[in-house]
């Protein structure tokens, strides 16, 4: 039974533990193929929001940001895991010498443990997506006084989202115009991770009784 637990237990803290790893990875950059551009059409711009963000100080801090954020929920996750898993590896050890009844009762308590780490670990996973969303946010706040500079400064009267095109003439894309209008500006922002704990038992009972 303690053979099974352990290795049921194993296998899922190493597959939560690896997803929590896969957040805030980006696909890398496309070459634009080697084209020859048409003159540009006036007064249409283009701008790409992922390549501002990825190409701004302050996105680059973000993304850097995360990255600790990420392995420090990893550590965290790791460290219970190991010693879910050195305990589970001794109560296999004790099949000879345990009473089925003691055996099954230490196998529960170390199912309520696993259980709750698994709990633990996808409350991890839900408080770095919900940093994620809302730094980008941020970024793309900070973004916004640049594009309306760049969108003036090239007399635009359309703003077309880059990834939403194939091929474009440079010379329509303001892009670069608004991350060095953004880095001039600001180059990093400070955040921890969002907290997304459960309220404490009885909180509800503290709560007004509506009459």
């Amino acid at each position: 039974m303690t053979s099974k637990f352990f290795a049921a237990t194993a296998s899922g803290l190493a597959a939560l533990t690896m997803a929590s790893g896969a957040f805030a990875q980006t696909a890398p950059p496309t070459a634009a193929p080697t084209v020859t551009h048409g003159a540009p059409i006036a007064g249409v711009c283009v701008f790409s929001s992922q390549g501002a963000v990825g190409a701004s100080l302050v996105g680059k801090s973000v993304d850097a940001r995360l990255k600790v954020i990420i392995s420090q929920v990893n550590a965290e996750l790791t460290a219970e895991r190991t010693s879910l898993d050195t305990d589970a590896k001794a109560l296999d050890g004790k099949k000879g010498t345990l009473e089925q009844s003691a055996l099954e009762q230490q196998a529960a308590a170390l199912q309520v443990r696993a259980n709750a780490w698994q709990r633990k670990g996808q409350q991890r996973q839900r408080e770095v997506e919900a940093t994620e969303q809302k730094q980008i946010a941020r970024v793309y706040q900070e973004l916004e006084p640049a594009i309306r500079q760049a969108y003036q400064a090239k007399t635009c009267s359309i703003l077309i989202e880059r990834e939403s095109v194939l091929v474009v003439n440079p010379a329509m894309d303001i892009t670069g115009a608004v991350v060095t209008a953004t880095d001039a500006r600001i180059k990093t922002l400070t955040f921890d991770r969002e907290r997304l704990d459960q309220a404490a038992p009885g909180a509800q009972a503290l709560q007004p009784t509506k009459k």
